[in-house]
């Protein structure tokens, strides 16, 4: 049996959440959490963490551009220069960062999986990539392509996955190459030498 160190209130974050996001966006949240838990399950990862980590990815979405690059200075959140250009791209890491100082996350794991939903990196663990795939996959996603075989693919092979979602995220963000942030890049190179190996 796992050892509990931390039991959240997702009742009581979800109440707060949805004070923070517009509707559609909050609708997504609740959707990658569900997906996450369902993902956590089929793998072997701790639900409950996947469930918080779904539920606080887009916790900073709604924030102005501004403000994002007015935390990421005042608390000393590295931006890249891709980042500093487009700054809607903060939002995860200003997440990790409210997730700890305004929903009391201190699990560095969860906090991981939220900082690096959007861009992904190189050796993510387990529950990034949950989170990662959750956010790609979840119920009211019907953009990407493919979407049908990748979310039958999610369940059967979460690492063949996680390289065909980069893979694709970065055929689509070539056409917006100053959209690109180079962590993206340096995901994909790292996952394609392991499916080289």
């Amino acid at each position: 049996m796992r050892g509990k160190t931390t039991v959240y209130n997702i009742l009581k974050m979800k109440k707060t959440l949805k004070k923070y996001l517009d509707e559609n966006r909050y609708e997504h949240t609740q959707g990658v959490m569900y997906t996450s838990a369902a993902l956590a399950m089929r793998y072997g990862a701790d639900i409950e963490k996947a469930e918080v980590a779904g539920l606080l990815h887009d916790c900073a979405k709604c924030i102005p551009d501004a403000k994002k690059v007015k935390l990421c200075l005042k608390n000393q959140i590295l931006m890249t220069e891709t980042e500093q250009k487009n700054p809607f791209l903060l939002h995860a890491k200003v997440g990790a960062y409210i997730a700890r100082a305004k929903y009391g996350v201190e699990d560095e794991e969860i906090l991981s999986a939220i900082a690096c939903h959007t861009t992904g990196k190189p050796d993510m663990s387990l529950l990034d990539k949950i989170v990662y795939i959750a956010d790609y996959i979840e119920p009211m996603r019907s953009k990407a392509p493919n979407l049908a075989d990748v979310r039958k693919l999610a369940f059967e092979d979460i690492d063949v996955t996680l390289f065909k979602i980069l893979s694709d995220t970065l055929a689509y963000l070539r056409n917006s190459p100053k959209n690109l942030d180079s962590m993206t890049m340096r995901a994909y190179e790292y996952y394609k030498q392991q499916f080289l190996e």
